[in-house]
């Protein structure tokens, strides 16, 4: 089954309580919805009406919109109780029925939070904060403490980031194998999403559903990275056709059971000139530097370091606009990232990004991603998408 097992599940909230016992608080308040997923598996779609899980020694138990209530127990068994509101913002505000829903449960004076101050809930969202509802509780911030849990990835992390992968490469293939010269972006990437969407449900069947509202499963695109838009790094769209000559930015992904990865490339509308080649040439070097300096034991900034001095050297320093990748599994960017201020140590089990970029104004953008696991005693590179020019060239 493509999902993370209850055990796991388990021992991760272990970890959780243990946090709780070194920090002497007993009831534990999260209002992020990706730590509803990872400690529980339960993907709440956070809107402008919140919700919060509470966390004891011995239960766990979620306060949400009624409209919650059947669907979390057909995503969990972990959670003991539901406490629901009709809708937000209602008669009475859902943040004060919460701090009496929690005072009737004698959590004591001390409280360890995910870091918020009140509700992590938007789309309009106003709320009075913790300490105002509840002035007699010290809210202790443990988010510190918290996320260091995520960043190595358990063997079956790494299981659903492989499957991720798996088809995140069809979805690309297919992304290439469609584009040309006359088409819209979207066109193209629609139907590629939706055609490797429908492969995945066909070939896994009931053991493959979308945790993610939005996105197709499966999902590639240019996100308007097309001609001179691939300058932009992150280019939400272009109001033409894709043409000849145009140097394409592109990124295929899979959901799989929450988890992400990460695969894109440049590729190229016909066979690209001189200037062109050369700098999606540096932009493959300037990768495998960075590559070459992500490694067990070492920092996440030796790796943005290594780039910088690369860029220097070959005269790109005014053409770096981001830092070097960032770590990925629930969310598209995790920390810590490689970037010249983050000095985490770099540990077996953790998964990058490496995507350093050459953006050179009213030419376009050169970027390869590639999503790559720590060992024990070096990194696997786990996307295999070709990266030469021949091979990213459409159109001819």
């Amino acid at each position: 089954m493509f999902e993370v097992p209850k055990a796991e599940y388990e021992t991760r909230l272990e970890v959780l309580r243990r946090l709780m016992d070194e920090q002497h608080v007993r009831c534990f308040l999260l209002t992020n919805g990706n730590w509803f997923s990872y400690f529980t598996g339960f993907f709440y779609l956070v809107t402008e009406r919140p919700a919060a899980m509470v966390i004891t020694p011995d239960r766990i138990d979620f306060f949400g919109p009624v409209m919650e209530q059947a669907h979390l127990k057909t995503q969990t068994a972990l959670v003991d109780s539901v406490a629901t509101y009709p809708d937000y913002p209602g008669e009475t505000h859902p943040a004060k029925l919460f701090a009496k829903w929690l005072e009737s449960m004698k959590v004591g004076t001390k409280v360890g939070t995910d870091g918020a101050t009140s509700f992590s809930s938007y789309w309009g969202y106003k709320g009075p904060k913790w300490s105002e509802l509840l002035p007699r509780v010290k809210f202790v911030p443990m988010s510190d403490l918290l996320y260091p849990m995520r960043q190595v990835k358990s063997s079956n992390e790494q299981r659903l980031i492989r499957e991720s992968i798996r088809w995140g490469d069809v979805a690309h293939r297919l992304l290439q194998e469609y584009t040309e010269p006359g088409l819209y972006d979207f066109d193209i990437a629609a139907r590629a999403s939706l055609e490797a969407s429908m492969r995945a449900k066909m070939a896994l069947g009931p053991r493959f559903k979308a945790s993610r509202w939005g996105l197709l499963p499966v999902h590639a695109g240019f996100r308007g990275q097309v001609g001179e838009h691939s300058f932009y790094p992150h280019s939400i769209s272009i109001e033409r056709k894709i043409s000849g000559g145009d140097v394409l930015g592109s990124g295929a992904s899979a959901d799989i059971a929450g988890y992400n990865s990460e695969v894109e490339r440049n590729m190229f509308v016909g066979r690209p000139d001189h200037k062109t080649e050369r700098y999606h040439e540096l932009a493959v070097k300037m990768q495998d530097v960075a590559l070459g300096a992500l490694k067990p034991g070492g920092r996440c900034s030796d790796v943005d370091k290594a780039v910088r001095k690369f860029a220097k050297n070959e005269g790109l320093t005014g053409y770096l606009l981001h830092h070097s990748g960032h770590s990925i599994g629930l969310e598209g960017h995790e920390a810590p990232f490689l970037d010249v201020g983050d000095d985490t140590q770099v540990k077996p089990g953790m998964v990058f990004t490496v995507e350093p970029g050459v953006y050179v104004p009213r030419l376009g953008g050169f970027r390869h991603s590639d999503t790559v696991l720590v060992r024990s005693d070096s990194i696997e590179v786990m996307t295999h998408y070709p990266r030469d020019t021949r091979s990213l060239t459409v159109g001819v």
